[in-house]
């Protein structure tokens, strides 16, 4: 299965991980690529994947690339919102433009983090 991992993580947690990747690398150990989007904050991530946003991620889940006339009409809504929100969502590197149209290239989203209580 392929899978878009998301994480909520700081700019210094990101680097770590990479440096560790790289440290195993240079060991000549296996370092397995995960797909992977990252957010600093909560809010942050809601802003791109928020619940219009996600709706059109799952339309395009395993279609292949669809226009974003054909997106727009499975997820009921106006095409000119729906542009805007796969704007949103190319940019932020979620779903993929390509010359057929737009498309999520993986078959689950895994969101990765936890939501804790306010200290």
């Amino acid at each position: 299965m392929n899978t878009l991992t998301v994480r909520l993580s700081t700019m210094a947690d990101t680097k770590a991980r990479f440096v560790e990747a790289g440290k195993l690398a240079l060991a000549g150990k296996a370092v397995e690529a995960v797909p992977t989007l990252n957010f600093t904050s909560y809010d942050d991530m809601h802003r791109v994947l928020a619940p219009s946003r996600l709706a059109i991620v799952k339309a395009l889940a395993g279609q292949g690339a669809l226009s974003i006339r054909e997106v727009a009409r499975r997820v009921g809504r106006d095409v000119q919102a729906v542009h805007r929100d796969v704007t949103t969502l190319a940019n932020a590197g979620v779903i993929d433009r390509t010359e057929k149209g737009v498309e999520f290239s993986y078959d689950t989203i895994h969101f990765d983090f936890d939501v804790s209580a306010a200290a």
